[in-house]
C-alpha cells in the first residue's frame, strides 16, 4: 500500500482538497439543522411551501406522476414509522391483552416514544421533496401512465394503512400526540398544579 491510499487523503498525508471541501459543505449543513431544529412551525411551512411548488410544477408539466406517487408512499411510510410507538406493544405481550399505557392514577406511567421522531420525520419528508423536484428536470423518469389509477391506489392504500394504524392504536391504547405538557404555577397558585 503507497501513500496515499487511504480515502480523502492526498500524497502527502494531509486530506484532498476536495475531501475538505465536502467536510466542510457537510459541517455547513449539519450547522443549519441544528439551528432550526426549535423551529418546528417554521420547519414545516417551509416543507409545504416546498410541497406546494412541487405540485405546481407537476401540475404545469403534466407528468411525473410516477415520481410523485413514489414520494406519496414515501410520505405514508414516514408517518406511519411517526405514527408508531418505539418499542412495538404486540412484540412484548406478556398477556393476553398486551401491554398498555396506564389508565388508572396507581400505574406506572411511560411516555409516548415515536419510532421516527418529529425532527426525522421532516428532514426525510423534506429531503424527499427535494429529490422528486430534481427527478422533475429529468425526461427519463416521466413515465407515461393512466394517472387517475395511481390516484385511486394511493387513496385504498392511505385507506388500508391508516386502518391498521388505528386498530392498533386502539388495541393497545396509545395516542401518538400530547396536547402539552403540565404547567405549574409559581407563588400565586400556593405550589398546586393544573393541567392545560
Amino acid at each position: 500500500m503507497s501513500e496515499g491510499d487511504s480515502v480523502g487523503e492526498s500524497v502527502h498525508g494531509k486530506p484532498s482538497v476536495v475531501y475538505r471541501f465536502f467536510t466542510r459543505l457537510g459541517q455547513i449543513y449539519q450547522s443549519w439543522l441544528d439551528k432550526s431544529t426549535p423551529y418546528t412551525a417554521v420547519r414545516w411551512v417551509v416543507t409545504l411551501g416546498l410541497s406546494f411548488v412541487y405540485m405546481i410544477r407537476v401540475y404545469l408539466l403534466q407528468g411525473w406522476y410516477i415520481v410523485t406517487y413514489a414520494l406519496g408512499i414515501y410520505h405514508l411510510n414516514l408517518f406511519i414509522a411517526f405514527l408508531s410507538p418505539k418499542v412495538d406493544p404486540s412484540l412484548m405481550e406478556d398477556s393476553d391483552d398486551g401491554p398498555s399505557l396506564p389508565t388508572k392514577q396507581n400505574e406506572e406511567f411511560r411516555p409516548f416514544i415515536r419510532r421516527l421522531p418529529e425532527f426525522k420525520f421532516w428532514h426525510a419528508a423534506t429531503k424527499g421533496i427535494l429529490v422528486a423536484m430534481v427527478c422533475t428536470f429529468f425526461d427519463a423518469f416521466n413515465v407515461p401512465v393512466f394517472w387517475p389509477i395511481l390516484v385511486m391506489y394511493f387513496i385504498m392504500l392511505f385507506c388500508i394503512t391508516m386502518k391498521r394504524q388505528i386498530k392498533h392504536m386502539v388495541k393497545y391504547r396509545y395516542i401518538p400526540f400530547t396536547h402539552g405538557k403540565r404547567r405549574y404555577r409559581g407563588k400565586d397558585d400556593a405550589g398546586k398544579a393544573f393541567a392545560s
